[in-house]
């Protein structure tokens, strides 16, 4: 609105001023030469008398002009156009007049009371010297008839521009505050917790694509509170279960004053075994939190192979005593952006748990290879195998094919969880597959390093 009375205001001044103005030069242009065609005519007389200056008067075209005076040196009237009073003899006490006989040219103009009131007054000279002066005055109420008729038009324009401007100002902020309205009370709603909330905001305008990104915010928070709650109560339920068993056996121990020693090392053996479960999933689930902190290590180069061989090392014993061969084929200048215990986690926990479903007398391989732009890492083994039913679901929190025998082998389901999560921070990509010979391969991939410092 400011602007458009800014604009407003521009257009009923500048063009009017700039109207009068022209208006003005063209009267003096054309005022000044009709005055010097006089002026020229009579100096041709050398001395001005009355007969005289009425007979060059009498044949000079008719100028249009309201009054025509010629003066004398002495500011005598020679001749007067004026049909009021007969003035001839008299003397004009015009100062556009006494300014013409001391040899100046003078023009005057002014818009007033609905007209154009313009004087111009030049000397007579007769070989250089002044004999006289003669004075125009036009009364010119036309042009001033016209410069008002544009300006009344442009007022009343402007007066129309201002009211619709009014008027759509107030729809248009209507509409919007009513649009705002609706987003600002659905932000409300989902405050509160009702994810659900979907806003219906029609159209292509800024407010509608704003609409549309809050229902993919509340669908996205919807998604991170039922996996939150999934997360709790599945975090709780495996707790739980170990918590139970340690305050069974325990209180099996305190209430049993008669029980003989083996059985008590039995159940301190088994309190162990759910204290050191109890550990892992404790551990496990701050790993979780690690990764899904904001003040996360920032990633660096890494050498794949360097931490593939330490965690094959720490898990060398774990096979041996299951009778499994553990083998690998690492190539060497496999580097990615990264940091040693993201990757540490991710080859610990696929190594180890390859290591844990592989029967007896079976084998675990692992190959590290690089290409142009990516180094991949691959564990397959001859275990057990994932049906392909639970293959999209491997990798969900506390998510195991089989309960029974994840327990007994003491998984929590939070490894796979681990290994993806770790993987998608540092822009690789992890899969799973069965394969046909029986077992389970996972490939992981990461944008190979660069030397300046980027991960391709």
């Amino acid at each position: 609105m400011s602007l458009i009375l800014l604009l407003l205001v521009l257009l009923n001044t500048y063009p009017i001023r700039m109207s009068r103005n022209l208006a003005f030069s063209s009267k003096q242009t054309s005022m000044h030469n009709q005055a010097a065609v006089v002026a020229t005519s009579l100096s041709e007389l050398g001395r001005l008398t009355e007969d005289e200056v009425f007979k060059v008067m009498s044949l000079l075209d008719n100028m249009n002009m309201t009054r025509v005076i010629v003066t004398d040196t002495d500011a005598r009237i020679m001749f007067d156009t004026s049909e009021t009073e007969d003035n001839i003899g008299k003397y004009a006490v015009f100062s556009e007049i006494r300014n013409a006989l001391n040899g100046k040219d003078v023009f005057y103009s002014v818009l007033s009371e609905g007209a154009f009131m313009s004087r111009a007054a030049i000397p007579i000279r007769y070989r250089g010297t002044t004999i006289g002066a003669v004075y125009l005055y036009e009364y010119d109420s036309n042009q001033a008839s016209l410069i008002s008729a544009i300006q009344g038009t442009m007022l009343r324009f402007s007066y129309l521009v201002c009211a619709l401007s009014i008027l759509l100002a107030l729809v248009f902020s209507r509409i919007i505050t009513k649009r705002i309205n609706v987003i600002l009370s659905a932000i409300k709603v989902v405050r509160e917790g009702s994810y659900n909330y979907n806003l219906d905001l029609k159209g292509k305008d800024e407010l509608s694509q704003l609409g549309h990104e809050f229902n993919r915010m509340a669908e996205r928070l919807k998604t991170t509170d039922e996996m939150r709650r999934r997360f709790v109560s599945d975090a709780s339920h495996e707790l739980k279960t170990p918590l139970a068993a340690i305050k069974l056996l325990s209180d099996s121990i305190v209430q049993n004053e008669n029980m003989d020693p083996r059985t008590i090392r039995e159940f301190v053996s088994d309190i162990g075994r759910e204290s050191d479960r109890l550990a892992k999933i404790t551990e496990k689930l701050l790993s979780i939190s690690r990764l899904e902190g904001e003040k996360r290590e920032k990633p660096y180069k890494v050498d794949v192979k360097t931490v593939v061989l330490r965690a094959l090392q720490l898990i060398r014993p774990l096979a041996k005593d299951g009778g499994i061969e553990l083998k690998n084929e690492l190539e060497n200048d496999c580097a990615v952006l990264a940091t040693e215990d993201d990757l540490h986690q991710i080859v610990f926990n696929l190594v180890e748990n390859a290591v844990k479903y592989t029967p007896h007398g079976g084998e675990v391989r692992v190959t590290l290879a690089k290409s142009e732009t990516e180094v991949c890492l691959v564990v397959a083994d001859t275990g057990i195998g994932i049906p392909s039913e639970d293959l999209p679901y491997i990798f969900d929190r506390f998510y195991r094919v089989d309960k029974a025998r994840s327990r007994e082998a003491g998984g929590s389901g939070l490894g796979l969880s681990i290994v993806q999560h770790a993987v998608l921070i540092h822009g690789g990509t992890v899969k799973a597959e069965s394969v046909e010979t029986g077992g389970t391969k996972f490939t992981v991939c990461f944008p190979s390093y660069r030397e300046e410092g980027k991960a391709s």
